[in-house]
Parts: C-alpha cells; sequence; structure tokens
C-alpha cells in the first residue's frame, strides 16, 4: 500500500534551498551586486559546494550571471522582477497618498532609489488649482529633492559621498546643495527631525516635505509638496505628523503584502 506520507525531508530541503538562494540574492545586492563565492561563503557561513551549487542553478535562469573574472553578478532578469514589484508597490502605495492628500490639502507622491538615482513610483494630486505634479516615473538626483535625503538619511557618509561623486551635484535651483558636506548636515538633520525638506531646491516656488518609510523591503520615501506659500514652516508642524503616520502604516501593509489603509 502506498505511502500517504508526504516527502518531508524532500519538501523541507527544497524550501532550505530556496531560502539560501534569496539569501544570496540579497547578500550579493549589500556587496554593490558582484560577489567571489569565498566572500560569500564567508558571510552567509554556508560551504563552498553548496553556494557553487545554488549559484549554478541562479545562473541557468538568469538570475545571476559569471563575469569573465570569474566572480557572479546580479542578472538582468531580477530587472523585470524589480519593475514589477516597484509598479505594484506604487498600486499599494495610493490608499495611503490619497489619504495625505485628504490631510494635508498637497500633493503626494513616493519614491524609491534606483542605483543612484531617485524614481517616483506613484502620485496622487492635490484638489487644489495651483498643484505640483511629478510624473510618476521621473528620475531626478537624490541631493535636489526631499526624498532623495529622506531615502539617504540612514546611509553611510562614505556611500553618499560615493554617490555623490558618480552624480555630481549640479544646481536645479540657487537654492540647491551643491557640496558633500552640505548634503551629509541635511542629512543629519533628517535623522534628528525625523523628515526631509526641499526648499525651492528642486523647484523655485515648491517646498516638499518627506520621510522615509520605515522597514521597507526596499528604500522608500513618501512626500508632499506645494506651492512655498502654503507649505509655510506653521503648516510643516502639522503635516509632518501626519507624513509619519502614514508611512507607518504604509510600512505595515507591505510587511503584510499590501492592503489598504
Amino acid at each position: 500500500m502506498p505511502s500517504a506520507e508526504p516527502k518531508t525531508a524532500a519538501s523541507s530541503g527544497g524550501v532550505q534551498s530556496l531560502e539560501r538562494a534569496f539569501d544570496l540574492l540579497e547578500r550579493m545586492a549589500d556587496a554593490g551586486g558582484e560577489v567571489g563565492l569565498s566572500e560569500l561563503s564567508t558571510s552567509s557561513g554556508l560551504p563552498l559546494p553548496t553556494i557553487h551549487r545554488l549559484m549554478r542553478t541562479l545562473v541557468a535562469c538568469g538570475y545571476v550571471r559569471q563575469q569573465p573574472n570569474r566572480r557572479y553578478a546580479l542578472g538582468p532578469r531580477l530587472i523585470r522582477l524589480g519593475e514589477s514589484s516597484a509598479r505594484l508597490l506604487g498600486t499599494w502605495a495610493r490608499p495611503y497618498l490619497a489619504r495625505l492628500v485628504e490631510e494635508t490639502g498637497e500633493t503626494a507622491n513616493m519614491a524609491l532609489l534606483d542605483g543612484d538615482e531617485v524614481v517616483y513610483v506613484a502620485q496622487v494630486p492635490s484638489r487644489h488649482s495651483m498643484r505640483m505634479f511629478t510624473e510618476v516615473g521621473r528620475r531626478v538626483l537624490p541631493h535636489t529633492t526631499g526624498v532623495g535625503k529622506a531615502l539617504l538619511a540612514a546611509a553611510p557618509p562614505e556611500e553618499v559621498r560615493a554617490l555623490l561623486g558618480r552624480t555630481g551635484m549640479p544646481p536645479a535651483t540657487p537654492r540647491t546643495i551643491t557640496t558633500p558636506d552640505g548634503f551629509l548636515e541635511a542629512l543629519r538633520r533628517v535623522r534628528e527631525t525625523g523628515y526631509a525638506v526641499d526648499d525651492n531646491e528642486q523647484e523655485m516656488g515648491v517646498r516638499c516635505l518627506a520621510v522615509p518609510v520605515p522597514d521597507s523591503p526596499t528604500a522608500a520615501a513618501i512626500s508632499i509638496s506645494g506651492p512655498a506659500g502654503r507649505v509655510t514652516e506653521e503648516a510643516t508642524a502639522d503635516i509632518v505628523p501626519i507624513l509619519k503616520e502614514v508611512a507607518a502604516e504604509l510600512s505595515g501593509a507591505l510587511a503584510s503584502g499590501g492592503g489598504t489603509a
């Protein structure tokens, strides 16, 4: 009589291999996208034969590729997954952005850090006739925006300096921060206060307030933006607690796999 028992050992081994494969991909991302097997073995604690077997599978699937120098790099097939995930992240965020618009009256945005750039993945516009529009999919340099400051506030200073060295710091307006030291000081203020400000730095006449989304699966920030005459210092005291509350609720929804406010 055949046994009805599931093959627990095999299924358990399959799940373990899947967990290990994803762990290796995340370790590769943390290392900048390219690593050697010995580095992965040291950081993960897994034996080299196990890592080599997993990497062979990831290479065959296109999620990793082996470089001419024998090191391994994240593969192009991950791009499609990331783009689809970013679109879904924006979709999940929309109800929370709508609440921001309802409570603050200003346009609400969500942005991610993609490489060295900030990319806007969702927006809900203000109902005011004078309102701010940022096209979803638009890319900007982090040093010019409130969301850029919020996204980089927790990054080590040496990583921030390296990023700024790659992008440069061209001024978008006369108010744009254009020195690494000035930007690092702005990041210090973000860590101190819990929110970032773009005060006419991306566009003259526009002020933006932004906060990071805590514990997001990828670095994310939400913001409101509006005319400087409405988003005043006085209004900031009322808006920032709402931003932080909505960011915390969005974080909880993302941790649970989505949902609405």
